[in-house]
């Protein structure tokens, strides 16, 4: 795996700043849920693909209809993001659902559950 460069460091931040923007407030569709974050991007070096990660909070059904309108507005997402950002090519962009966020507030509950288990255990 290659390593970024600083170039393209730079313009994965700038395009996740500038995708959080325009899905937050730019986006009419009722599907996209108001709770949705840009997790992660990765601009491919040629600048032709861009994978955004997304995170919803909310049920799984949320999170599958937040995506389909992600997928149908990712035109006017693209025309958007090419007014905001000047690049040689605007990316396609490809939406991937990000369950990291979710883990990690299982992960973090279920600890809980097993520490507060323990606590009792030694009070007995």
């Amino acid at each position: 795996m290659k390593k970024n460069s600083i170039k393209n460091t730079r313009i994965n931040g700038e395009v996740q700043r500038a995708l959080a923007e325009i899905i937050r407030g730019g986006i009419k569709d009722p599907r996209i849920s108001p709770l949705t974050s840009v997790v992660s991007v990765e601009v491919a070096p040629d600048l032709k693909t861009c994978k955004a990660w997304v995170s919803v909070l909310g049920d799984e059904e949320m999170q599958k209809d937040t995506l389909e309108g992600l997928k149908s507005a990712a035109g006017y997402i693209r025309n958007q993001l090419a007014k905001e950002i000047n690049l040689r090519n605007t990316p396609e962009l490809i939406f991937i659902m990000d369950q990291s966020i979710a883990y990690g507030v299982t992960m973090s509950k279920l600890i809980d559950e097993v520490n507060s288990g323990k606590k009792i255990n030694e009070e007995k």
